[in-house]
């Protein structure tokens, strides 16, 4: 995901190298935090109940949205805008302070309504400690927000590497001793004071004491829409917590947040190193659409050639790896895995799409797709709901593939890359894809073996075959791959 642009060079450093380096340490930051979130959250399913899950899961609407609050948008228009000054940064700072006790202080007063509403009391000191954790949070805000900007992956390794570990470790002892829903919490807490408290350590940005109104306007402008948007895509991405949760029970909430949970760790990697480096790398090189054009579809080639066996791999094993690592009292969970699976697979492809516009300044467009597709969203969640949790699931499918075609309306019109020549890029890979997961699920469904060796020799397979196929069908994504580390190889022997 680089862009091919002219050598634009600052001391020895071209934009390539830093976005290949940017790449690199992001994603080893991005794999290191995840693996180790769901190393922990392997050990916390085996030992916590799904109704324990589901009951935390409830809150996950309220947190989401409180924390939206906070930031305002503002990080998203700080990392787009080219050149800022202290005081733009340091008025983000209070702005996220100030609002982060604000939002806390609401959600605290909010506690007894929702735990009255889920009929849960346990649900209101739990809100008021998550609130907590939205005003602790927004004190390294704007310290993460900075690093984004300078393209400083390799820190942020190595916070929240550290801060995954200690509050991951918090989480077991306290399951293990018993504490059920409350180790979930103080995981979620003891996270963000590690990561908020080395953000400071290891920074040495510091705010001034300024605030100014000119600072807020020029951000809000572009940050505003972000904002909105971010409200949208949360309050429809967490809306199945209410449904589920008020209309099934806290237990197929729990089951839907795990199948939820298992599909992100790869797809989330991939959407989250994507948005963490297309955004800065995109926006540098907005003003040239004919390089920009030839970066999107770099990226999007990279990114669907990873994710799109990744997630129908997953799919066609999702029964082997549920008991594998999670257990027999899980397996309620395949099903909605397997579908929910389906509907990741065009993901990557709304992040590139929607940060092409955030790249060129079109804030406001943006929020336009947003309000057009969320409303499509709630209405398919809704139908969803009338056919169970399977048909919330299904929902999602449905919904990725129609995002799809509404987030490529714009790149056709600003970069003459629409739907039709996106789908030409990676239709191939999709074939190779579905002809592997086919293989690999019958195969799944004739050999009977240890749950763990059977994960291990279906993944294998699939790997070999996809591959395979791959290079037999000289895919242009594997060309490209093997192009771009073969040059970084050069680089590196060379410097």
């Amino acid at each position: 995901m680089i862009l091919k642009v002219k050598i634009i060079r600052v001391g020895k450093v071209t934009l390539k190298s830093r976005a290949l380096s940017a790449t690199v340490w992001s994603g080893a930051d991005i794999f290191m935090r995840q693996g180790l979130q769901f190393g922990v959250s392997i050990a916390l399913a085996r030992l916590l109940s799904p109704e324990e899950f589901g009951t935390v899961a409830l809150l996950y609407l309220f947190t989401d949205i409180a924390g939206a609050f906070v930031d305002s948008g503002f990080s998203s228009a700080l990392v787009q805008r080219q050149e800022i000054t202290h005081t733009d940064e340091s008025t983000v700072f209070w702005f996220n302070l100030v609002m982060g006790e604000l939002v806390a202080l609401g959600l605290c007063a909010a506690a007894p309504v929702i735990a009255t509403f889920f009929a849960i009391p346990i649900l209101q000191p739990l809100t008021a400690l998550l609130a907590l954790n939205i005003f602790l949070s927004a004190l390294g805000s704007i310290h993460g927000t900075l690093l984004t900007k300078r393209l400083d992956f390799r820190r942020q390794m190595e916070i929240g590497g550290f801060a995954s570990l200690i509050s991951g470790a918090i989480a077991i002892v306290m399951a293990w001793h018993g504490y059920g829903v409350w180790a979930l919490v103080a995981q979620t807490l003891a996270s963000t004071m590690v990561t908020t408290l080395l953000l400071w350590c290891y920074s040495s940005w510091r705010p001034a004491i300024v605030f100014s109104r000119k600072s807020v306007r020029q951000l809000f402008g572009f940050g505003g829409y972000m904002l909105a948007s971010g409200l949208l895509d949360i309050t429809y991405s967490r809306a199945y917590t209410l449904l589920i949760g008020s209309f099934f029970g806290v237990r197929e909430l729990g089951f839907y947040n795990r199948a939820d949970g298992t599909k992100q760790l790869p797809v989330g990697v991939l959407t989250s190193i994507l948005a963490r480096v297309s955004l800065p790398i995109f926006s540098t090189a907005a003003h040239d659409k004919a390089q920009l054009r030839r970066g999107v579809q770099l990226a999007l080639r990279g990114m669907m050639l990873i994710n799109v066996p990744m997630m129908l791999g997953l799919a066609a094993t999702a029964e082997s790896f549920v008991l594998t690592l999670f257990g027999v009292k899980w397996l309620p969970s395949v099903p909605l895995l397997q579908v929910l699976c389906l509907g990741a697979v065009f993901w990557p492809l709304h992040v590139i799409n929607l940060n092409v516009l955030m790249a060129q300044g079109h804030s406001h467009l943006f929020f336009r797709l947003e309000v057009v597709k969320k409303l499509l969203g709630f209405a398919l969640l809704v139908a969803g709901a009338f056919y169970g949790v399977m048909g919330i699931a299904w929902s999602q499918v449905v919904f990725g593939i129609l995002a799809f075609a509404i987030n490529a309306y714009y790149s056709k019109f600003f970069l003459d890359y629409g739907v039709f020549a996106q789908t030409c890029d990676f239709l191939a890979i999709l074939f190779i894809s579905i002809f592997m997961a086919v293989f690999v699920y019958c195969a799944s469904t004739q050999v009977h073996l240890l749950a763990a060796v059977q994960l291990l020799a279906l993944i294998l397979t699939g790997l070999i075959i996809f591959v395979g196929l791959a290079r037999v069908f000289r895919l242009t994504a594997l060309r490209d791959v093997i192009s771009l580390f073969q040059h970084r190889k050069d680089n590196l022997t060379a410097s």
